[in-house]
């Protein structure tokens, strides 16, 4: 079997949570390897509407939504970095984002909501509720239907792809090595470090950081790590290039920096089945046209379905092995939005340094109490 000389820092999983790990240790000088299945993988990336969000997120767990609310502001310097060193501008927009709300029973409902975060937080926490006319004053194409929406200033949104682009090529020029097209068949660790076996080859590695999404439910309990994880299908449709009319990303519509427009709405518990069904499809179209009425005239180009990866509490997974140190298990479905913090203060953690305050409760043990 061939061995491979010691890594610092093997990293487990290419989709964004993993390549955002990946670039940050290879930006602190470490000798870091990237093993990535590949594409035959259920990639919850695939299904990534690109969304740095902050609105709505850590009702009753305030760490949470500080983790998100200092991701969302560390955003401009990490796409400011990664065009840096990739020369891919990852078109991030962070102007402001909306929830719309069809009815003012579901406006005063996110507002309540948000009102509730800002006071858990006891801090600055950013938004405003719009009625339908100053909504229309931020986006004049909103249709009739609509009572109003919720912004917040904090949110915007990015090209996943380019993003995905972006880690990949700043990993790459800052010397780690991708492996793509393996799946990790074992690991063990002996004398302290860790032996990661990929068909004939062997990956020595001081440290092991499972980002794999979906595929960490089967690794972590192999370094003594617990992640039940679970996929939640999200479908997508995807419109031909319009004029621009949306400057402002809301949680359901998006129009992107070439003109086309992204439509998605759906949470569905389906297994892995990463198809899509026309019943969704129709739904998630309708509400988009109710939305923006201009939609009616406009084809669509693509559909697709893809499996977010979701805990029984919907928060993410930080966890060091007590069993096997020097592993990690990381798992969330917020990626684009943590990327900023999974390249920064998590790094540094998973490099010896203290761990955060704001991830220390969303261990594996708190869904065993």
């Amino acid at each position: 079997m061939k061995q491979h000389a010691e890594l610092d820092t093997l990293v487990i999983g290419g989709g964004v949570v993993g390549m955002s790990v990946a670039y940050g240790l290879a930006r602190a000088g470490e000798r870091v390897r990237l093993l990535d299945e590949g594409d035959d993988a259920y990639r919850a990336a695939r299904g990534n509407f690109g969304l740095v969000w902050v609105q709505g997120k850590g009702l009753d767990r305030p760490a949470y939504a500080r983790w998100t609310l200092e991701a969302a502001r560390q955003w401009p310097a990490l796409a400011q970095e990664l065009a840096q060193h990739s020369g891919v501008d990852v078109e991030l927009s962070q102007i402001g984002g909306l929830i719309m709300c069809m009815d003012e029973a579901e406006l005063a409902q996110r507002a309540a909501g948000l009102a509730a975060v800002r006071q858990q937080l006891g801090q600055p926490y950013p938004f405003e509720v719009l009625d339908l006319s100053q909504l229309r004053a931020l986006s004049p194409l909103v249709g009739p239907e609509v009572a109003g929406a919720v912004f917040c200033p904090l949110d915007g949104h990015v090209s996943p792809l380019r993003l995905l682009r972006a880690l990949f090529q700043s990993f790459k020029n800052l010397g780690g090595e991708l492996y793509a097209g393996v799946a990790v068949e074992a690991i063990q660790q002996r004398n302290g470090a860790f032996y990661v076996r990929t068909g004939n080859t062997e990956h020595v590695a001081a440290k092991v950081v499972l980002a794999a999404g979906l595929g960490n439910r089967v690794l972590a309990p192999l370094v003594g790590l617990d992640a039940p994880v679970k996929p939640v299908r999200g479908q997508i449709l995807v419109t031909e290039r319009v004029q621009p009319f949306l400057r402002h990303p809301s949680l359901h519509v998006r129009q992107t920096a070439e003109g086309v427009v992204q439509i998605g709405d759906s949470k569905e518990d389906v297994g892995l089945d990463d198809g899509t069904s026309l019943a969704q499809l129709a739904r998630i179209a309708e509400r988009a046209m109710r939305c923006f009425p201009l939609l009616k005239t406009v084809n669509i180009v693509r559909t697709w379905g893809a499996l977010r990866v979701m805990s029984p509490d919907g928060f993410p997974i930080y966890q060091a092995s007590t069993a096997s140190p020097g592993a990690f298990v990381i798992t969330c479905h917020s990626g684009v939005t943590l990327a900023s913090q999974h390249a920064g203060p998590l790094v540094d953690w998973i490099r010896g340094g203290q761990q955060p305050a704001d991830i220390s409760g969303f261990n594996a043990e708190r869904f065993h109490v």
